[in-house]
Parts: C-alpha cells; structure tokens; sequence
C-alpha cells in the first residue's frame, strides 16, 4: 500500500497537495490558486485559465467566474423545491416529509418505514432507511452530523455552496421498476439545450454509468465510471418531457446538469449540478471532454 502512494507522488508530485487539502485548513488560499494545485493533483495536466479548452477545464473557470447570485439557491437541495415549483410546478417534486435545523431535531420514531434523508448543502450527505426495522440508527446520525459540520465550498471552491445554510431533508424513499434502485436521468444541459444524458446504474454493486444522446442513441465513452454497452437500459417513456422540463430549467445558464427520475410512469426532479463532478473526473476518449467543452461558451469578454 505505501508503495503504492510513493509510486503516485513519483508520478505526479502535486498529488501531495490532494492530501493536504483533506486533513489541512487551507481557507487562506484564494480559489484561482487552489484550483490550480488541486486541477493538477487531482487530473496530471496544467489547468489553462487562460484559454480553457475542455469541459473539465471550462468548469473550473465557471467556479470562478461565472458568479449568478441564484446558484445558491438553486444547489440548496430544500431552497431549490420552491424555484422548481415556480418554474414547473411542484408536482415534479418528490414528497417532503420534514425539514431540520439539526439532527437531534428529527423524531426518527414519527418517520414512516422507509425514508431518505439529506444534508441540503453538500454532496453525499444521504442516509436511505429500506427498513426501520434493521436500521442502523447510531449510525445515520453520526454520518449525518459529521456532514452538517462541513462547507462543501473548501473542499472544490463550488462556491454557491459557501452560502447555503446546513439543513436536513427528509423526503418519501422511491424506487422505480428494478424495485432495489433509483435510476437517475443526468441530463448535461448548455444555454437551455440537452445535448448529453448519464444514466447510473449498480452502485451499490459496481458503480457502472451510460451515456447516451437526447435521442436516445447510446455514446460508446465513459466518464468516471466505466460504461456497459451489453447493459440494455431502455428509453424512458417520459424522455420528451424530462428533455423538455430540462431545457426549461436550464435556460440562461452556461451549463447546468439536471437530474430526474422515472418513476411509475411519472417524472420526478432531482437536483440540478452546475459543476459536474467538481470539474475534475476522468473522460474516456479525451475527444468527448474536448467535445463538451465546446458546448460551454464562454464570453469573449470575459477575464
């Protein structure tokens, strides 16, 4: 194992930088710099500022400079409920069961059977009850108090998470027709056009994602996560109206990524991302990372 991490600092020395930012404060460090250090330790390549070129390199640059007041709002996974409501309707909502200030707030034995919990401010504080009778109650506390003491915004520098007051979501838990998951429909959204859909499937089995076009036609690439062209992942019959509903949700926004669910024939909001896997996940062929990357336009004028 530690040859292993010597043979990754030899490779690439920055990587000692990913390290320190998890167990040091670097708060003192301005967000152009840090990203910088964190693009190279993180991918191996030099972020170009400058003129980027990729979409990993592009949304750095939205980090930085793409500064619309409503983000915070809208990454807020609470706060967002009434903006989707007024855009779409809250229909597109799945039910709220509650909303806590702290975790010793909930009342766990008032809770349904089944439940999904959600810190409303960073990204992985979820906490999913399939059962009340074999949950892991000590537990679901601990992860969610430990994600109510983190700013996500010093980890990535997605700074409309900087502004978001931690809170506690608790909404119906869903699945669709597998019956053990909920598939999400990631539609990559550019000045209100859909032009890329990631679906995630296994992950609780092998994390496997496919990427396919508006129209439905499987793309043979892969980001992060490997992809599996055998995997027969049918067209939602609600696709028209997610691509439509996204559009909507995405107009005037360089890039936005907005997820929904396909749930008994009904769509269902999920989130909506502006900077997809913190500008930092690996594309495979790199052609389609360049590809994205000309799909966020940035302004002529811009610094």
């Amino acid at each position: 194992m530690a040859s292993s991490k010597l043979r990754k600092v030899f490779a690439n020395p920055y990587i000692v930088f990913h390290y320190a930012a998890s167990r040091i404060n670097l708060k003192w460090l301005p967000d152009l710099t840090y990203l910088k250090l964190m693009y190279r330790a993180r991918t191996g390549e030099k972020l170009n500022m400058d003129e980027p070129v990729t979409f990993n390199e592009k949304i750095q640059w939205l980090k930085v400079y793409d500064r619309n007041p409503l983000y915070p709002q809208l990454v807020d996974k609470y706060e967002v409920r009434n903006y989707i409501s007024s855009k779409i309707g809250e229909d597109y909502l799945i039910p709220l069961i509650g909303v806590y200030n702290h975790v010793d707030e909930i009342d766990f034995g008032t809770l349904p059977d089944s439940f999904v919990l959600k810190c409303t401010h960073d990204s992985g504080g979820v906490v999913i009850c399939k059962d009340k009778g074999s949950f892991d109650l000590h537990a679901a506390k601990e992860k969610l108090e430990r994600h109510m003491a983190i700013n996500y915004y010093w980890t990535k520098r997605e700074w409309p998470y900087k502004y978001v007051t931690p809170k506690i979501v608790c909404e119906k838990y869903m699945v669709d027709e597998s019956g053990l998951e909920l598939k999400d429909y990631k539609i990559f959204c550019f000045q209100g056009v859909p032009k890329m859909i990631q679906v995630d499937f296994d992950r609780f089995q092998g994390h496997k994602r496919n990427l396919y076009t508006p129209a439905w036609q499987y793309i043979a690439a892969s980001i992060e996560y490997p992809t599996d062209p055998d995997k027969k992942i049918n067209k939602p019959q609600q696709l028209d109206q997610m691509l439509d509903l996204a559009g909507a949700l995405s107009n005037g926004f360089p890039h936005v990524r907005v997820d929904f669910y396909s749930i008994n024939e009904r769509v269902y909001f999920g989130e909506l991302t502006f900077h997809h896997g913190s500008g930092i996940e690996k594309f495979e062929p790199g052609s389609l990372e360049v590809r994205m990357g000309e799909w966020i336009k940035i302004p002529p004028d811009s610094p």
